[in-house]
């Protein structure tokens, strides 16, 4: 077991809400280099996917509204189609931000290469992406199953990676986890989406807003701009949250199934990490 300390990502112990933001970020920042470019590709791409939609409700800068009754079926799907999106980028990122969690509980720091590896099972969490971005479109169109969608669904990658399960066993997993110990997952996933949200807003606001004005951003290139801005503020924040995911699926099997103690009385493998394995 690796030593606790306020620099450990996971110290193999119960953790508070705070702490577990706290080694999301330490996650994050230890895994940069692998987690940043992969989210900033995957941030861009879903602004091009938005730009028709933003287009036709005449969306410029950061933040925009429908300009009338006419436009607003437009913009709650555009609403909508951006929930799943980023459900299905945070899925993405879950894969190697799993890896890395799963190394740093059992003393283990990740490399570059690792998530890239033969058996990162990449294929099965892109095979999972077009079902979880399914169900969050219909919950997002459905307005405030919104919240119980991505509540229950963040332990999607982590039961791919890191517990080996089957894909057809991961959605059911990652909902039983988000459940368990009267759903302090799920209240965990939401609280982390909430904090980023904040974030993700106070810096697209204000740094559009201080560019246009100082007259840096001519008129024809707002939405340009705006899309710039999204993609960089939304590629640190998914990252964040896919980290957030990973650090809590296994706080979470260390309260409710004990996952501590197994890697404790376990004898030393080449392979540590496949300790964490639960099969199926």
């Amino acid at each position: 077991m690796p030593e606790t300390g306020p620099t450990v990502v996971l110290p193999g112990r119960p953790l508070t809400s705070g702490e577990l933001l706290d080694s999301a970020v330490l996650l994050l920042r230890g895994q940069a280099s692998v987690l940043l470019p992969l989210a900033a590709v995957l941030a861009a791409g879903e602004q091009l996917l938005l730009l028709p939609l933003r287009t036709v409700v005449g969306a410029t800068g950061p933040l925009w509204w429908a300009s009338g009754l006419s436009e607003f079926g437009i913009f709650w799907f555009l609403l909508a189609l951006g929930a799943a999106t980023e459900a299905m980028i945070i899925l993405l990122l879950g894969n190697p931000a799993a890896h890395a969690a799963a190394g740093a509980l059992v003393g283990r720091r990740a490399t570059a290469t690792d998530a890239w590896r033969p058996g990162g099972r990449w294929g099965a969490t892109v095979l999972l992406c077009p079902a979880v971005g399914a169900v969050m479109l219909l919950a997002s169109l459905l307005g405030p199953a919104w919240f119980v969608g991505f509540a229950l669904l963040g332990a999607v990658a982590p039961a791919l990676v890191v517990d080996r399960v089957a894909p057809v066993r991961a959605i059911n997993r990652s909902v039983a986890l988000a459940l368990r110990l009267t759903g302090r997952a799920a209240a965990l996933r939401l609280l982390g989406y909430l904090v980023w949200w904040i974030i993700r807003v106070g810096l697209g606001w204000g740094l559009f807003t201080g560019l246009t004005e100082l007259d840096l951003v001519a008129e024809s290139w707002a939405n340009a701009v705006a899309m710039l801005v999204w993609a960089a503020v939304n590629a640190v924040a998914y990252a964040a949250l896919a980290c957030l995911d990973a650090v809590v699926h296994l706080e979470t099997r260390i309260r409710s199934e004990g996952l501590d103690i197994r890697l404790a009385r376990a004898p030393a493998a080449p392979r540590a990490t496949d300790l964490l394995a639960v099969g199926g």
